[in-house]
């Protein structure tokens, strides 16, 4: 059985920018990609120079090609189930298809699942007409009539100071989760923030465009688009069993160079920065653990 320099779990751009710097770092690498990328749901990307506004499927055609050019790395198009250490340095990977994989370190460029408000509707606007970061989509979206959707309070009253950048037409909603408190009220009612904390009923539209927000009290607003806050969970459970330990966000604790609390294990990407989910943060992430493995790899022949 093959030994593998790196074994990447995770093909966004995190998974994809570290197997193309180890792979001109002539590293052996296996890339495991089952395909199930979260800004599948989004007509473009933005935010990464020189691919400002490319399709999700276009941006990773394009890594695929350069990905090519080096023959050490392997792109298994397939989902890892499960994973083991052996030892110091040893990892055996196991895939949905039973294939067993070895590798002598890992990054667990893994991404992040997010669990949308339950709100009649939600979906089929989620990646259209709303979205979850304004840095990624604000600007398609200025000066539209826009709503801000959460039942997260900590997280709340920032999403609503951020998207207000973009565009003053704005409402908050709080879908009966929760409140503002005083002196937060008092500012967004200043700026002409209108908040409403009723449960929403239903989101209606056409062709995946919104058009108004239904509150269960029968109040309607028309609004085109906006913003959702989601919860954020990590979409596999072995990096818990290898004994990695969690951030303060949720995400795997990493040290400045991308490293887990276990040897040899790294993640980059969502899974570790939780925020801001962008291309071009993950993909910066990819390349530190990248390097990192690296080095890790040259301390253990040297």
């Amino acid at each position: 059985m093959k030994l593998y320099d790196c074994a990447i779990i995770g093909g966004g751009p995190a998974g994809l920018n570290a197997a193309l710097v180890l792979g001109r770092a002539r590293r052996s690498v296996v890339l495991f990609d089952d395909n199930k990328a979260r800004n599948a749901v989004t007509l473009e990307s933005h935010g990464f120079i020189t691919r400002d506004g490319i399709k999700p499927e276009e941006f990773r055609r394009l890594a695929h090609t350069d990905m090519s050019k080096y023959p050490s790395v392997q792109l298994v198009r397939t989902k890892v189930v499960d994973m083991v250490k052996r030892g110091h340095s040893l990892f055996l990977i196991q895939t949905s298809a039973g294939d067993i994989f070895q590798a002598r370190t890992i990054i667990l460029a893994i991404g992040l699942k997010e669990k949308l408000p339950s709100i009649t509707g939600i979906t089929d606007y989620y990646g259209t007409s709303l979205f979850s970061c304004p840095y990624c989509d604000g600007w398609e979206l200025r000066d539209k009539a826009l709503a801000v959707i959460s039942e997260n309070e900590s997280h709340r009253y920032s999403m609503v100071s951020t998207v207000y950048n973009w565009s003053k037409d704005l409402i908050v909603c709080t879908n009966g989760v929760g409140t503002f408190d005083g002196q937060q009220r008092a500012k967004l009612l200043s700026r002409g923030v209108r908040i409403f904390e009723q449960p929403i009923a239903a989101l209606k539209g056409k062709n995946n465009r919104l058009q108004k927000i239904v509150f269960a009290d029968g109040t309607e607003v028309a609004r085109i688009g906006g913003f959702v806050t989601s919860n954020w969970y990590l979409p596999i459970r072995f990096a818990e069993k290898l004994g990695c330990q969690l951030n303060a966000s949720g995400g795997l604790a990493i040290d400045d160079y991308g490293k887990t609390t276990v040897d040899h294990v790294y993640s980059a990407g969502d899974a570790a920065t939780i925020s801001p989910a962008q291309l071009i943060v993950a993909a910066a992430g990819g390349s530190k653990a990248a390097m990192s493995v690296n080095a890790a790899l040259n301390h253990m022949d040297f």
